[in-house]
């Protein structure tokens, strides 16, 4: 016992904790030989069979390779698991935390940096994958929601808000181009659009788009709400949807619970026009027998809010080396071409042409992206993400100005 005492006494004296020490990223054997036999359970959104199936192909591979186990954690709302790791801290749980991997970003992630709840800064950025990532051409890799990610988060997939509608059903011509054309639309063809009830993400982000669009003072969204008159800013947002609300799905009575619900009102008939946050989810849903094979996308000339996900390691993890192999594999050029293919995912890659190897740019070049799925070219411009700080305040006066509960 003395010598134990003596031990700790040393490792006290000389700066170093007694406790086992966090991974270092820069050293990957170590990490890897580190993360084999671990579990790594990954608080992720669980709301797309598609994406369920695809983060279960992502386990099979990582254990394969790895000897690491995955668990999906599957979570309706990130918010959850941060809120999990605040009360571990809370229980002074700093080590062998519950979570091991968030599927997180903006609010979110904005949340648990400030709260000083990851794991350290720069271990995105030194992953054996990173070299692959396009942050130099994809700003919304390195700025999340305007808040710098400073390596606390890997990313692994982009998002675009798109519109889909059936051309068995709806004239291409007849579609609207703007959030205002859209209102026009709305009204015009009463009970044939709705959206998510906020909170959820797909909700929000409708939200979010018609405040961009509507308000008079958009650089007042870069900066915290606090800062900013919110009823000046964000007022039209609410006045908008006032007029919209008499003439959505059930009158505004209730809403789609998520995008998967939203989406079935499309497949059944009862809409003509709803959106995503991904290219490509219509061609996968089509791949999938989900939607019709008519279905087709569309976006508005003026752009519309884009943004990237990505994953996040707690401070207080258990498994650390394992989430880190996690989130390097997901990064991988072969785990971004499955995630690509619209018949797994349709989900875009994160990675630049540029710095892979002729092999993987190839593959990724044979990818059929769908046919549904619009180019590039296509997708117009990208609306900047506001300050995380506005989504909570723009959910909150919905929820007070509707109080719709589903």
């Amino acid at each position: 016992m003395k010598r134990l005492l003596a031990f700790v006494a040393a490792l006290a004296a000389s700066g170093v904790p007694a406790f086992a020490a966090d991974p270092d990223v820069t050293d990957w054997a170590t990490v890897l030989e580190e993360a084999r036999g671990q579990i790594v359970y990954w608080n992720a959104w669980a709301g797309s069979e598609q994406i369920n199936a695809y983060i279960g192909w992502v386990g099979k591979a990582l254990y394969e390779r790895h000897g690491v186990k995955l668990v999906h954690v599957k979570v309706d709302d990130t918010g959850n698991a941060v809120s999990a790791v605040v009360s571990e801290r809370t229980a002074g749980r700093d080590t062998d935390g519950s979570i091991d991997l968030i599927w997180i970003n903006g609010e979110n992630f904005a949340s648990m940096k400030r709260q000083g709840l990851l794991f350290e800064p720069g271990w995105a950025t030194h992953l054996p994958n990173w070299r692959y990532v396009d942050a130099e051409n994809k700003p919304t890799i390195t700025t999340d929601f305007t808040i710098p990610t400073e390596g606390l988060e890997s990313p692994w997939g982009m998002a675009k808000m798109v519109f889909f509608y059936d051309s068995a059903r709806t004239e291409q011509g007849s579609l609207p181009d703007s959030a205002d054309e859209l209102l026009d639309w709305v009204k015009a063809n009463p009970g044939r659009f709705s959206y998510p009830q906020p909170p959820d993400f797909i909700g929000s982000s409708f939200l979010k788009q018609v405040l961009l669009e509507t308000t008079p003072d958009p650089a007042a969204l870069l900066k915290p709400a606090e800062e900013a008159d919110f009823d000046a800013v964000a007022g039209p947002l609410f006045d908008y949807l006032d007029e919209m609300h008499p003439y959505v799905w059930r009158g505004a009575k209730t809403f789609p619970k998520d995008y998967p619900s939203m989406s079935q009102l499309l497949a059944d008939g009862e809409l003509d026009i709803t959106f995503a946050f991904n290219p490509g989810e219509a061609s996968s849903a089509i791949a999938n027998d989900l939607l019709p094979h008519t279905v087709r996308s569309f976006t508005f000339t003026g752009g519309t809010l884009s943004n990237t996900h990505f994953v996040a390691i707690p401070y207080n993890a258990a498994s650390k080396a394992g989430a880190l192999v996690l989130a390097n594999f997901l990064i991988s050029p072969e785990a971004q071409i499955r995630k690509q293919d619209p018949t797994v995912w349709g989900d875009p890659t994160v990675l630049s042409m540029d710095l892979l190897s002729d092999e993987d740019r190839t593959r990724f070049a044979d990818l059929d992206l769908g046919i549904a799925t619009l180019a590039p070219d296509q997708l117009g411009p990208v609306l900047a993400e506001p300050h995380p700080s506005w989504v909570a305040m723009i959910e909150q006066e919905w929820a007070k100005r509707y109080g719709v509960a589903n």
